[in-house]
Formats: C-alpha cells, structure tokens, sequence
C-alpha cells in the first residue's frame, strides 16, 4: 500500500507542480557558506549542545556537528542554527 500511495504523491506533485519536500514531507536544508543553516520540516530537537544538533524527522534523524553551535530561531518545524558547520548527516 505505501508504494502505491507514494506513486500517487508523486503524480499529484508532478501535475500539480509541487515541491517534492511539500508532498513527502521531507526536511528542507538550506546551507549558507560554513556558517548558516536553515532546516524545514522538522519534528523537534533531540539533542543540542554547541558542538552537535540532533533533529528527528518524519523519518529519522538530522545531525549537524559543528563548532559554537547556536541556534538562533526556532518554531515549530523550522530551525535557524550558526556557528562553524563542519558535518551534516541523515540517517533513517
């Protein structure tokens, strides 16, 4: 059933011309330099400390490992984090 619903998606996404990350609910990263990172679509902070940020996701997790982590906004399914960003990984 869930390959078939993520045919569906994609066809509707496809006519309809809409962002992937909108239909699946996949997180959205965007990355300014080594410096700024602004991450959508998220589901809560797991762990933050000034050398790493954990965030769970619809499916899995995000680390940021970095140097004099801040994060300097967040709502409820944004975040806006600086600092020297050295590593980004997902894993499911």
């Amino acid at each position: 059933m869930g390959r078939i619903n993520r045919k569906l998606r994609k066809m509707a996404a496809d006519l309809l011309d809409l962002p992937q990350d909108v239909v699946f609910d996949l997180p959205r990263v965007t990355m300014i330099g080594d410096r700024q990172l602004y991450i959508e679509n998220h589901r809560g902070v797991l762990h933050f400390s000034s050398d790493k940020l954990r965030l769970a996701l619809s499916k899995g997790e995000l680390e940021v490992i970095g140097d004099g982590l801040v994060i300097r906004t967040i709502w409820t399914e944004e975040v806006f984090v600086e600092g020297q960003i050295k590593h980004i990984s997902v894993r499911e």
